[in-house]
């Protein structure tokens, strides 16, 4: 601690500022971020049980007919669909998550202890990854036992599995920028229902070709219409570049215009 000539306050050094120390702290916040989803029901309810119940209920009520109107089994598209749902569900949980936090002035307690001020804001990525990959392989799993089946090989079902990541962490950026600016729970239900009008609005449910007229230019340029078409390319066969292209542009895209913003209103939210 330093203290100026001029009467000023004094400086605190903060020695755990070093990058050896962002790592193991990070580690610790993304700990924390996990157990405390994996604690609250609603959390492991909407990010979980309701796609996968969802999952079922679509095959069960639509698989036959949509497999024959389209020609494929209908899980090619319904299993990335679900997959990509459960990652925006689980995205949208942790933003009221954020929210309560930052309500309950946790955010703030954490800023003003002695740890590196960046772990906060990169731990909440790290554990938006794990949530990622953990929803994957739970819709997929329940996918498989459906019938679904990874018919490209091995590396094509690895590719399969990061798109929902790539995809989710621009997501995940998005959601996180708009709960810092804002405590209201209205714009996390907006956006709930936004995401649900790009599920319904997709080729997940059904071809393209069975959209009507007006429809057709809103589902073709869906980004979660490229995600999926992504996915039952690498898992089925058929094109996979241009989907593959769109879907990183939407999600890096998303990653590139609110990284800034989230980063800035995660500092604002933990001084305030």
């Amino acid at each position: 601690m330093t203290a100026s000539r001029t009467g000023a306050l004094p400086r605190v050094n903060r020695p755990t500022e070093t990058l050896r120390m962002l790592v193991p702290q990070t580690l610790i916040h993304t700990k924390r971020l996990l157990m405390r989803w994996y604690r609250d029901p609603l959390t492991v309810m909407q990010a979980l049980v309701f796609p996968a119940l969802l999952l079922v209920m679509l095959n069960s009520v639509l698989g036959k007919q949509v497999s024959s109107f389209a020609g494929d089994n209908a899980l090619y598209g319904s299993v990335p669909m679900i997959a990509l749902v459960s990652v925006m569900s689980g995205s949208l949980a942790g933003a009221v998550t954020l929210g309560r936090e930052r309500g309950e002035g946790l955010l703030a307690r954490f800023w003003v202890l002695p740890v590196h001020r960046a772990s906060g804001l990169l731990s909440r990525v790290v554990a938006e990854g794990v949530r990622i990959v953990l929803c994957t392989l739970v819709i997929f799993a329940v996918g498989v036992a459906l019938g679904f089946r990874f018919t490209q090989g091995p590396l094509a079902a690895l590719a399969l599995f990061a798109v929902p990541l790539v995809y989710g962490l621009g997501f995940a950026t998005m959601v996180t920028a708009l709960a810092v600016y804002t405590a209201k729970a209205a714009l996390v239900e907006s956006v709930s229902l936004g995401s649900s009008m790009l599920m319904f609005f997709s080729t997940g449910f059904v071809p393209l070709t069975a959209y009507p007229a007006w429809a057709k230019p809103i589902v073709a340029n869906n980004p979660l219409t490229h995600a999926i078409d992504t996915m039952r390319g690498l898992a089925l066969g058929g094109p996979v570049g241009a989907p593959l292209l769109a879907t990183l542009a939407w999600s890096l895209g998303a990653i590139a215009l609110f990284a800034m913003p989230a980063a800035y209103g995660f500092r604002r939210a933990s001084r305030y």
